[in-house]
């Protein structure tokens, strides 16, 4: 399709991502220009169907972000409905829950549960009201460069390619957008977010980001039981000793609960499935309770970043950066990371409004933004916790222990730093591990992957290129499928892969069309020979109130 001449338009910056990180930065380059008289042209592209429809989060929410950003965030109607009045800690056993001290890290005195889907919803309402352009439903699925190699923007996909790669009648051409300066907000593992890690070097000197899988329901509970404002968290059980894993509850308004579960992606058992162990998790005595009688609504799945300060990539490149999760900037022992997206966000908005007023070749790389990063509320609080992640990797108890030690004593700032080593090569082989037996759903607590992804509405157009790429189409049968039992077939939350009996034998069957764009396959694959890449817009899971 290079043949093709494509559209182009014209910015002062490009945001790919309608995210809380690339929301908070395009506002903030627009409150500079207003408080300063200037003319900034911000566009931001999302490839959900809307803003909102590809976020997913727990989500208990930090407004220090916020704060700083919209201070009458109150009086313009920001959704931040449920202030948190409770906070509970268990420890499961595959019986009892063993009420424990709360982490200081996890004190959530001052913080919301929140919808994050609608609290970006608004957050695009008042980027648009400050000339902001927004545009759902346009993937940005290449980056342009100059002929000096710096980053030119970004090009939509082609909407209208049938699986053969051939034109269909309602073919359009992608768009090009320029611009002076490109924002990368694609969210954890962002599809060309990994691209100019490679091409830019920018993972050099720093460890491998590591990732957790988070599988989320919500539900409309008993009145009974609802206890708005609660946040219960807990640890234990339905993991094994060696792997990470905990859940969430959160009670919001109108007798609604979020749950969820996640499950580090280092972990060792290719017959582990997190979507499994997140349905054995609601089938505890005192976890069942909270949901008998009720009806769940909404169900989705996303990879979250849990590499913390040693695995942040270098963030600026000729012409770009990389800003929220695409850097990874999660704070996993508090269980959040929104406040320090947005942050990073509005930190990176504030050096390239500088460099825009500067006489600055075009092309050239914003270096202040790492530089003034660094110098942000965002680096000290990820210092402090940088080793509490990966003390896990000895096993729960010696990183339970230590996390202790770390907070109470130490008070983060050990004179070490522990390292962190990519997922997909933690995986054992299928002879060294053994099969787990999983309970069947009963269909009123647990449930199916297919019901399941019903719920999350995603959608994509049948007669497409399947997003879900191999590089070696060989590779399943001969290795994960030999090797590891095929992995894909469990890790994947969503049931897009399957081995199927073919007229040669087994053969892997990619169901692409239920996606739910959560990139547990491009980290997990042991082989790492799925590659994700960006479908046509508008593609995708259509998460309400997520």
């Amino acid at each position: 399709m290079n043949d093709v001449a494509r559209e182009s338009m014209e910015f002062d910056v490009v945001i790919v991502g309608a995210g809380p990180a690339g929301l908070a930065a395009a506002i903030r380059l627009r409150q500079l220009a207003q408080e300063t008289g200037q003319e900034i042209m911000v566009c931001v592209i999302e490839k959900g169907s809307e803003v909102g429809a590809h976020i997913l989060s727990g989500a208990v929410m930090e407004p220090r972000a916020l704060n700083e950003l919209i201070p009458d965030w109150k009086e313009k109607g920001a959704p931040l409905n449920t202030p948190v009045e409770h906070d509970k800690f268990l420890f499961l056993t595959h019986s009892n829950a063993i009420r424990l001290p709360t982490p200081p890290q996890m004190n959530n005195h001052g913080n919301y549960i929140v919808s994050l889907g609608n609290v970006c919803r608004w957050l695009g309402e008042q980027a648009e009201a400050m000339g902001v352009e927004i545009f759902p439903g346009f993937a940005a699925s290449e980056v342009l460069f100059h002929e000096d190699g710096s980053v030119k923007g970004v090009a939509t996909g082609d909407m209208g390619i049938g699986k053969d790669g051939e034109k269909k009648a309602h073919y359009e051409p992608g768009i090009e957008l320029h611009a002076r300066q490109t924002l990368f907000a694609e969210g954890c593992r962002g599809h060309l977010s990994k691209q100019l890690m490679e091409q830019f070097g920018l993972r050099e000197g720093v460890d491998p980001q590591t990732y957790g899988i988070g599988i989320k329901e919500l539900w409309e509970i008993d009145p009974a039981k609802h206890k708005e404002g609660t946040v219960v968290h807990t640890t234990g059980w339905p993991m094994d000793r060696k792997t990470y894993g905990g859940s969430f509850l959160y009670h919001l308004e109108n007798n609604q609960v979020s749950v969820g579960y996640v499950v580090g992606l280092d972990y060792e058992n290719p017959y582990l499935s997190p979507f499994e162990e997140f349905q054995r998790f609601k089938t505890h005595t005192v976890i069942a309770e909270y949901f008998k009688g009720g009806k769940r609504i909404s169900y989705g799945a996303r990879a979250i970043n849990e590499g913390g300060l040693q695995s942040i990539p270098k963030l600026s490149f000729p012409g770009g950066a990389l800003i929220g999760c695409s850097a990874g900037f999660v704070n996993v022992p508090k269980i959040k990371g929104s406040h320090t997206a947005m942050k990073s966000g509005m930190t990176a908005a504030e050096a390239v409004f500088e460099w825009l007023g500067q006489e600055t070749p075009e092309g050239t790389e914003v270096t202040a933004y790492p530089e003034r990063l660094k110098q942000s509320w965002v680096w000290d609080e990820l210092y402090k916790v940088r080793n509490i992640r990966p003390s896990f990797h000895k096993g729960f108890f010696a990183g339970f222990i230590y996390s202790a030690i770390d907070t109470i004593l130490l008070r983060g700032r050990a004179p070490w730093t522990f390292r962190n080593h990519d997922d997909h090569s933690a995986l054992k082989p299928k002879s060294q591990c053994k099969p787990i037996d999983y309970p069947k759903p009963d269909g009123e607590i647990s449930f199916d992957r297919n019901s399941s992804v019903f719920l999350a509405s995603t959608s994509h157009e049948e007669d497409q290129p399947i997003h879900l790429t191999l590089k070696d189409a060989g590779v399943p049968i001969k290795i994960n499928l030999e090797t590891y039992d095929a992995p894909e077939q469990r890790y994947c939350p969503a049931g897009v892969y399957e081995i199927i009996e073919g007229d040669d034998g087994p053969e892997l069957q990619i169901n692409a069309q239920n996606c739910v764009h959560c990139k547990t396959c491009d980290i997990k694959d042991p082989t790492q020979n799925i590659v994700w890449v960006t479908p046509e817009g508008a593609s995708g899971p259509n998460y309400p109130n997520m």
